[in-house]
């Protein structure tokens, strides 16, 4: 079978392709170039991540490309996060990259390289059951990229492949080093794609311009100055430069006027910060389908956040809706978010919080 790897030049990628090699497949890398920009010192860190995917290729004795995708990543990807900060949200824009470029303009280019499989060193697993493709959690619940996957739907899970959904990081290091791959010790990439390690708030400051403002108790009284409510988020509390006083506790972000441009913070984590129920939209089945009826509720487990521990819940879903009713409280629920559903290891989908 002839599959195309999508090669990031990282140690996940290059196991699943060497995996892919030893199960006989015809294997083609393709490593994908999304965002233009340097960062300050002036290094493209796409282009280490292209030697890097390169050499293990050559390792590998495998053909590979290198595609471009920074056009339709600005314009499927970018223009939203963006438009989701001017709203005051925290959006996540690797759902969104998921959906519109790795499974969906990736995809195309993969098929037209006569390729049957697209495989990712996600981890996440796929089977089929009645008909229908399933996305499962993976073994090593730590890293579960499950919370980034929801939106695909029958088409990518009919084409996708995730060789490594069932290793746990260190067996995945330990086949690397053992098979001589260069990047067997390199580390994890962290945050979002086209960020990376620079500033956040120096990044964004380039896209919107920043509305410095009063930051103010829930009762109005002025404690402080913002820089624009874009750069903070719910029950965030390093970097607000508020001194001690008051009763001595930490101060927490507790909301967001937009209206008047007013950041909302309290001190203490009190029970302003935690919400028994939610409400997310732009719901997501993977399936293609609801698990339920409108207005029949049923009961689940949410993550509403990646790595956090799934959360029992009850969901009636109403007029494309999702409202959600947490068996437990649930700390800074964060609209723009995402709010992922599972039911036991199996991903069902997922919605944006509001």
């Amino acid at each position: 079978m002839r599959v195309v790897v999508g090669m990031s030049g990282g140690v996940d990628s290059s196991v699943a392709a060497l995996l892919m090699k030893r199960a006989g497949h015809e294997v083609i890398g393709v490593f994908m170039k999304n965002w233009e920009e340097k960062d300050e010192s002036g290094v493209c860190t796409s282009e280490q991540d292209w030697a890097d995917a390169r050499a293990v290729c050559e390792v590998l004795d495998i053909p590979y490309y290198s595609v471009n995708f920074a056009r339709q990543y600005r314009e499927r990807v970018f223009e939203h996060f963006l438009e989701e900060y001017r709203k005051g949200r925290t959006p996540n824009p690797d759902v969104l990259c998921n959906r519109e470029i790795k499974f969906n303009v990736f995809l195309d280019f993969a098929e037209q390289l006569g390729a049957e499989k697209l495989v990712t060193g996600h981890f996440a697993n796929i089977d089929r059951a009645g008909g229908e493709f399933r996305l499962l959690r993976a073994r090593d619940e730590n890293k579960d990229q499950t919370y980034f996957l929801y939106m695909l739907g029958q088409r990518a899970l009919s084409k996708a492949m995730f060789p490594v959904g069932n290793l746990t990081k260190a067996e995945i290091r330990q086949i690397a080093r053992e098979a001589g791959l260069p990047v067997s010790e390199k580390k994890d990439s962290t945050g979002v794609c086209f960020i990376g390690e620079r500033n956040f708030k120096q990044f964004l400051s380039g896209f919107l311009p920043a509305q410095p403002g009063d930051m103010v108790t829930p009762d109005g009284a002025v404690v402080g100055r913002h820089d624009g409510l874009m750069y903070y988020t719910l029950g965030q509390r390093r970097g607000l430069g508020i001194g001690g006083g008051g009763n001595g506790q930490r101060w927490f972000v507790v909301g967001k006027d937009l209206e008047h441009n007013r950041l909302i913070v309290k001190q203490g984590e009190d029970d302003e910060l935690y919400s028994p129920r939610a409400a997310c939209g732009e719901l997501t089945w993977l399936a293609e389908h609801p698990p339920v009826a409108e207005g029949v509720p049923f009961d689940c487990q949410v993550r509403l956040r990646h790595r956090q521990p799934l959360q029992d819940c009850r969901v009636t879903l109403a007029e494309g809706r999702a409202l959600m009713e947490f068996a437990a409280p649930q700390r800074a629920v964060t609209p723009g978010q995402s709010a992922v559903f599972y039911d036991g290891q199996v991903c069902l989908g997922g919605g944006i919080v509001e």
